[in-house]
């Protein structure tokens, strides 16, 4: 290879990696933004998570695309939410779930099972996306965002799928948050009972925090015991649903599905927050909430990125029916989640 092949092959590096450094700085820009705006009143029912969303979205319709920090972009994307989903499994405490929520996560089962065959069935009926549709689906049966992207490798979705997703979710799912803590003076229910039924039917654990925190500590301490139950089940549908892309390939063309590799570092952390740390090894409460914080804002880049491929075209040909089932799927779980209770 000659000097001046070598020093083409240099400058091309280097400015790839310029590229990608911007293009993540542009995420974080965006993520930063989205915390900002979440501050304001009446934003912080939303969350920064899909306040930063809307700002990238709004960006892309009036500005286009970031070509120019494209592998950037698409870093955070990918490489940021697979670690994200990672250092999400501390938020896991399986010795919780299977040793004090056992019925709870019996439940849980039965409430992921409805969620996605009920959205699916929906969706065939009103037509409305199927791979938009199983997604909304997964994220209403389990935990939100956080599913959705930890399903959209498996399933090879579009990365504007996902993000249409996870902003559809957390709209909903804020709505629906909202409504429980302003009805919850007159809902006949007690504390307890008050914590099963937002943990069992609400989108995200920041749904199931804000709506079972109007009914008490009690009422807090279960909801989030049955949400938790709901995240647990994410590891076996992953498994399931790689499967059966394997076994039908029907949502891609691509027969092949490479092994999720961050999933397992999901079930690593999981363990290690459930059986090692605070019994084996002390971990401050300052560093675990910092971890948590450092997770919601990788997060929060991750949307960035991937709200920056949607457009407001797609939007209105793809996510409109998928509203619609998801409403009347959440309307729906809500209702049977509360006769059940």
């Amino acid at each position: 290879m000659s000097s001046h092949t070598k020093y083409i092959k240099l400058s091309s590096n280097r400015g790839r990696w310029i590229q990608c450094v911007l293009g993540i700085v542009l995420t974080m820009i965006f993520a930063l933004a989205g915390y900002a705006l979440n501050e304001l009143p009446g934003f912080h029912y939303v969350g920064p998570l899909a306040c930063a969303m809307f700002l990238a979205v709004l960006y892309r319709q009036l500005q286009g695309y970031p070509e120019a920090v494209r592998p950037g972009v698409e870093f955070s994307a990918k490489k940021l939410l697979r670690g994200a989903i990672v250092l999400y499994g501390l938020k896991l405490n399986m010795d919780v779930v299977i040793h004090q929520g056992l019925g709870l996560l019996l439940r849980d089962v039965g409430i992921v099972i409805f969620s996605i065959l009920f959205t699916i069935g929906l969706a065939k009926r009103f037509k409305a996306d199927a791979s938009l549709s199983l997604l909304l689906g997964i994220g209403t049966g389990v935990c939100g965002a956080a599913a959705i992207a930890a399903v959209s490798p498996l399933l090879k979705s579009k990365d504007e799928d996902t993000a249409i997703g996870a902003g559809l979710i957390a709209l909903v799912g804020t709505v629906f948050a909202i409504l429980f803590t302003v009805l919850r003076p007159w809902i006949p229910l007690t504390d307890i009972q008050y914590g099963i039924w937002s943990g069992s039917s609400l989108h995200e654990i920041a749904h199931v925090a804000l709506a079972a925190a109007s009914g008490g500590q009690d009422a807090l301490a279960v909801g989030l015991l049955a949400k938790l139950g709901r995240v647990f089940l994410l590891i076996p549908l992953s498994f399931i649903l790689m499967y059966w892309m394997k076994r039908t390939g029907k949502l891609s063309s691509e027969a092949k599905v490479e092994f999720p590799w961050f999933l397992i570092g999901f079930i690593a952390t999981s363990m290690l927050g459930s059986y090692v740390f605070g019994k084996y090894i002390i971990v401050p409460a300052r560093l675990m909430n910092g971890l948590s914080q450092v997770t919601a804002f990788m997060l929060t880049m991750a949307m960035v990125g991937m709200g920056l491929n949607v457009s407001f075209k797609a939007f209105r040909e793809k996510a409109l029916l998928p509203l619609l089932v998801l409403s009347i799927t959440s309307i729906m779980l809500v209702g049977l989640t509360y006769l059940t209770v």
